[in-house]
């Protein structure tokens, strides 16, 4: 299958590359099936989650351990069960990011993060319970800052639910 990307022109992918988040995101319940394209060629911590149902909604997501060492996500057990796991540890987590004309007012939520499990490559947004987790962080107030140089060359910690660009 195609799909045309405003980044990257056409990419191809399979259907087993996609996420499917089947309650969609808060204010996008309708959309469930999502490609993850790696926004640097060598990483996976910033990705860009394109909508296959309506390809021009795409989110910017991050790893947020990339932001913060010590994010460490409790979910309820309803939710793990959603999930299809027993602990916190087997998903992968990615935080929805608002991106500004300055890269310096870019936020981040890390109070509802996109819970991945791998396996099923099947998500689910959640809320944290943690009052430390806000609506919008400013990603410069994290001591990894992110900055053009760093998306263009890289240097961004990797995970492991990410499609190529093909």
């Amino acid at each position: 299958m195609k799909i045309q990307n405003d980044y990257y022109g056409e990419v191809e992918y399979e259907q087993n590359d996609l996420l499917t988040i089947p309650g969609g995101f808060w204010g996008f319940s309708d959309l469930k099936y999502y490609l993850p394209v790696c926004i640097s060629e060598d990483d996976g911590s910033v990705l860009l989650l394109q909508s296959t149902e309506q390809p021009e909604i795409a989110f910017v997501v991050i790893n947020p351990a990339f932001l913060c060492e010590d994010y460490s996500p409790v979910l309820s057990a309803e939710e793990l069960s959603c999930l299809g796991v027993t602990e916190e540890g087997e998903l992968s987590y990615y935080a929805l990011c608002v991106i500004r004309d300055n890269y310096l007012e870019n936020t981040v939520n890390m109070k509802c993060p996109l819970a991945i499990n791998p396996l099923t490559r099947e998500g689910r947004q959640v809320i944290l319970e943690n009052p430390d987790f806000g609506y919008r962080h400013k990603i410069s107030s994290f001591p990894n800052i992110i900055t053009s140089d760093n998306l263009q060359n890289g240097s961004l910690a990797h995970a492991d639910t990410a499609t190529e660009k093909k």
